[in-house]
């Protein structure tokens, strides 16, 4: 784990469900994202060929067909991971999941997958009022991000698909991983986050000199999650 130092009275027709505006509470905005962010392992992993396509079976998500892994240690591994990320990201404890491809031959690190997490609105107040109380010369004027504006579960919904396209997509700009590769998951927690034994500090895992990429943002009206990739070039 690495971590951060970094109204009418008149009738009208009823919306359909997938129509309201979506007012997710805090648990449920976290709970939404540490799924997705359990997804998008799943998904790098197939799209990236760290492991063999015959270890992946398929499931319904988000309205698309989702690849996860079958192999009983990455499931293990990812299980484990996400008990305690799901524990972080509702204490909004959780700046950054990152996803590191590495060769196995080399330990040189060819991709890393960088997910941003920003807490919004009334979220973000609780939190910077949370830490404030904490520190001896509290500040008034810590930014906060605006709320976004309500979406719709359909909007929601809609980002996180399009994300997902476009990760699935990237093999067309990605360098092919021609080496045996191995993955590892970076999370950024707060220096206050009660870390689990087994778990313990790492480094940045940056690519150096690598190419990045920017790809699409969602969010709810509690988070928001921004997407980057580095990949290193091939020589």
């Amino acid at each position: 784990m690495a971590s951060e130092k970094p109204k009418s009275s008149k009738a009208s027709k009823a919306p359909k469900d997938g129509d309201r505006v979506h007012k997710l509470s805090l648990k449920g905005s976290a709970k939404l994202v540490a799924e997705f962010f359990e997804y998008s392992i799943h998904t790098i992993l197939y799209q990236r060929g760290v492991y063999p396509t015959e270890d992946f079976t398929v499931v319904k998500k988000y309205g698309l067909s989702m690849l996860v892994s079958a192999d009983d240690q990455v499931k293990a591994y990812i299980k484990k991971m996400m008990s305690q990320l799901n524990k972080w990201t509702l204490g909004g404890k959780v700046s950054k999941l990152v996803v590191v491809i590495t060769s196995k031959d080399t330990g040189e690190n060819l991709e890393r997958w960088q997910f941003d997490v920003q807490l919004m609105g009334k979220a973000a107040k609780a939190k910077a009022a949370a830490d404030a109380a904490g520190k001896e010369n509290p500040s008034s004027n810590a930014e906060v991000a605006p709320p976004p504006k309500e979406k719709t579960e359909k909007e929601i919904q809609e980002e996180i698909r399009s994300l997902f396209r476009q990760i699935t997509a990237s093999v067309t700009f990605l360098p092919m991983l021609d080496s045996r590769c191995t993955f590892n998951v970076l999370v950024y927690a707060d220096g206050d986050a009660e870390v689990p034994m087994d778990w313990g500090d790492s480094d940045a895992k940056e690519i150096q000199g690598g190419e990045k990429v920017t790809l699409r943002s969602w969010g709810t009206a509690n988070h928001r999650v921004d997407t980057l990739v580095s990949y290193k070039l091939q020589d």
